[in-house]
């Protein structure tokens, strides 16, 4: 079982060797790793040559970071297909072998685990722990989402039901996963434990409007699906995050 991963970028030199580590060292061995780099003027592009034949460089142009996923998903040829940030990291080098045990053992659709926010400095220090908990699909109408980093899906998903809706600027990831889970149901099995670990100042951070434009994708991202969420549960996505804060 091939597991095609792929990381989209942008002048990433300060996080991207991180990224492309975490990704070789890992202890299974049917792996394809794809970069699509939207056209990095700093470092990215000779450290990442820097790794080899290992990696397979893709530079081209993008609308945008879910236009770039969709470009780099068409080269791959796995049966299992992740996306891994360009500042986030595997949490350790069994991570690929327990996801495609699962995928094997489960029969499953795809596979989701839990994540850590890190400091963007300091990656020891962990200021938000996402725990997913297992999936019962009417706990998408109380904001509960999950880590798409974490989220490994068959390819044969991806040909049937779509890529990312390029239109989204922050949610794509968010309305993907709705539609894949929710609208059509796909199966999915839980691995308890942190998977990956994300730097702090994402594409989803940032300030008051930043996070007002990300709460109305999430509300558009249930419409375009023709879905209708409950009046709270737009609200519930972000203050589900406080108690990441605390656990």
């Amino acid at each position: 079982m091939k597991i095609s991963l792929v990381t989209v970028c942008l002048n990433s030199e300060s996080t991207i060797s991180d990224t492309i580590e975490s990704v070789l060292v890992q202890d299974y061995a049917d792996i394809e790793y794809i970069i699509f780099d939207g056209g990095s003027t700093d470092q990215t592009i000779p450290i990442i040559k820097s790794f080899g034949k290992a990696i397979k460089l893709i530079e081209g142009n993008d609308s945008g970071i879910f236009d770039a996923m969709n470009q780099a998903i068409s080269y791959t040829t796995g049966d299992i297909v992740a996306i891994i940030n360009s500042d986030d990291f595997y949490s350790h080098t069994g991570v690929l072998s327990k996801v495609a045990n699962c995928f094997l053992t489960e029969g499953t659709d795809s596979v989701y685990g839990d994540l850590h926010y890190v400091h963007r400095d300091n990656i020891g220090k962990v200021y938000r722990n996402w725990k997913s908990g297992g999936f019962f699909k009417n706990k998408f109408k109380f904001g509960w989402a999950i880590p798409h980093p974490s989220f490994f899906v068959k390819k044969e998903v991806y040909n049937k039901y779509g890529l990312f809706d390029s239109s989204f600027k922050i949610s794509g990831d968010y309305e993907l996963i709705l539609r894949f889970l929710y609208k059509k149901e796909i199966s999915t099995f839980y691995i308890p434990e942190v998977l990956v670990k994300m730097r702090n100042k994402g594409n989803s951070d940032g300030g008051i409007s930043k996070r007002l434009s990300s709460l109305k994708e999430d509300y558009r991202a249930w419409k375009s699906n023709g879905l209708s969420p409950a009046p709270y549960t737009i609200l519930l996505k972000p203050i589900r995050k406080i108690s990441q804060l605390f656990s």
